[in-house]
């Protein structure tokens, strides 16, 4: 007995378009795809109707600490994803005991159910055998300086610099992706350009890509972060002796500013690739538009302290409103932009779900007087959904998504009552929209923004593709059905139109439904 599954009557999507095929699979493999003969053991699913696609990689996930939870991992497989990159924005567990980012982005990646210290290799340990997903990581430049420098906004010296080297060195060793960085979140704000090719030196000598969330905060302020991010290509792999390919994360301008920026990479010589969800709205710290970067870096009990404080208020009350009014996502109508995600605090649940002047209203209170309660009420443990001052329709966004350099990502945050819907439908809303809709991705189209250039791009091995020999994460999608569910007023609900799916050959969705199985490996650089 073999003990093979075998899908049959599906199709595949090959480079030249949709194939009538079966698809063979074998231990954690793909061992034979067109005209499979089935033989006595082998358990055969009908396909018919449905495509065969590999495995979905999100390359911006905030699912790092949640990867036991069956709820997340439920609402990743309805879309497909069988994989996660985590690290992001410069900001995670490891190195370190994992307080910083437990703190810090409680409101975003929630505090991990197991670590407690011993890097990345310990971080990627975790996920094996204990997740119905993939995970590969990025060392967090943020949390590398906050291990060497602490709190402080100073410049690094070169004992601190050649300390933080030695930590990317080490998880880059222990199996890393790349280096993230956070550079409009603390401590990630204080990293300058020279210091952050510094620590891009041993990513580049590995062959491995650089992440960025860009300073500045994108929109009409992209040409700056993109220029900064030029300069550490060139100074990583002027020391390195090695090129330093880079990824933009979450990358939303309009489409004439995006594809101007991306024609800049190249004319510098930088390769480069980013992701962009499918939505407009945007999801963050409710403190990081707000308050200034040197208060935000305070220790918690330090800022309650000084929200509370009335004097203390009044200090920052229009320092606030201007970063606010300032922000190129924001403007002036900040209120009305800015809805209640999360707030770890029980008196404010009502408030979830509301936008910052509506809950404001109901409070009889000042908009920035709430946050600095919410902020202080929940020990900084709240987030926010934020809309920006220039809706793009989904055409605009498909002209920026029909870039090759293009990769699939969610920024999905699912931490909080009201989360934003990309967590749960970014995937799913990719197929809708952009290819059964709008048509402006075929399949063909599809398979790669999601699949191949993303397993590429982090060199996660032989994933992203339907062949013989290739590691048989795989996910069967009713083409005419595939849809996302999750909506700004109803965030959760889950996607329809993908209910098989596989990881390692392990069937860890069937029928819509988790299975229990746990063949999640946590991936090192090249896919090992």
């Amino acid at each position: 007995m073999s003990g093979r599954t075998v899908l049959r009557g599906g199709s595949i999507v090959a480079s030249d378009g949709i194939q009538a095929a079966d698809v063979a699979l074998e231990g954690d493999l793909i061992v034979e795809v067109g005209e499979v003969e089935a033989s006595d053991g082998d358990r055969v699913i009908d396909a018919t109707g449905r495509l065969v696609l590999p495995g979905f990689i999100d390359a911006h996930s905030h699912a790092d600490g949640l990867l036991r939870d069956s709820e997340v991992t439920r609402a990743l497989l309805r879309q497909g994803v069988t994989t996660i990159i985590g690290g992001q924005d410069g900001v995670s567990y490891a190195p370190g005991d994992g307080a910083y980012a437990s703190g810090y982005f409680a409101a975003i990646n929630g505090p991990h159910p197991t670590y407690v210290g011993g890097g990345i290799a310990a971080l990627l340990d975790a996920v094996d055998g204990a997740s119905a997903l993939n995970a590969g990581y990025l060392v967090p430049a943020g949390t590398v300086r906050f291990e060497v420098c602490g709190r402080s906004s100073a410049t690094a010296t070169d004992t601190e610099r050649e300390s933080m080297i030695a930590l990317v060195e080490q998880g880059i060793a222990d199996g890393a992706l790349g280096l993230s960085t956070g550079l409009d979140y603390v401590p990630g704000i204080f990293q300058d350009a020279e210091e952050i090719a510094a620590l891009c030196g041993p990513v580049a000598r590995a062959g491995g890509v650089y992440v960025s969330h860009m300073r500045g905060g994108y929109e009409a302020n992209t040409a700056a972060g993109i220029a900064e991010m030029v300069e550490i290509s060139h100074r990583a792999a002027a020391d390195a002796g090695a090129a330093l390919p880079v990824h933009v994360s979450h990358l939303h301008a309009d489409a004439d500013i995006v594809l101007e920026q991306l024609d800049a990479f190249e004319a510098a010589g930088v390769e480069a690739t980013f992701d962009a969800y499918p939505y407009i709205r945007g999801c963050t710290l409710l403190g990081m538009p707000l308050l200034p970067p040197e208060i935000s870096a305070l220790p918690v009990d330090e800022v309650v302290a000084l929200l509370g404080d009335p004097l203390g208020r009044d200090a920052l009350r229009d320092t606030c409103a201007q970063r606010a009014s300032n922000s190129p996502s924001l403007g002036p109508d900040w209120p009305e932009m800015i809805t209640l995600a999360h707030i770890a605090a029980s008196d404010y649940g009502w408030a979830h779900g509301l936008t910052l002047r509506a809950a404001a209203e109901r409070a009889g209170a000042d908009p920035m007087d709430l946050a600095f309660d919410l902020l202080a009420a929940s020990r900084m443990e709240s987030s926010a959904v934020m809309a920006v001052r220039s809706p793009r329709p989904a055409t605009e966004l498909a002209r920026i998504f029909a870039h090759p350099g293009h990769i699939g990502g969610s920024d999905g945050i699912f931490v909080g009552a009201h989360p934003h819907p990309r967590a749960a439908g970014s995937f799913a809303r990719y197929l809708r929209e952009f290819v059964r809709e709008l048509g402006a991705w075929t399949w063909v189209d599809a398979v790669h923004h999601l699949s191949a250039q993303p397993a590429r791009r982090f060199h996660l091995g032989r994933r992203g593709v339907i062949e013989a020999g290739a590691i048989a994460d795989v996910l069967l999608v009713d083409p005419e059905t595939v849809a996302d569910g999750a909506t700004y007023e109803q965030p959760r609900t889950l996607a329809t139109g993908i209910d098989d799916v596989f990881v390692a050959g392990v069937q860890v969705l069937a029928d819509g439904e988790l299975t229990g199985a746990l063949p999640g490996r946590g991936l090192r650089r090249d896919g090992a």
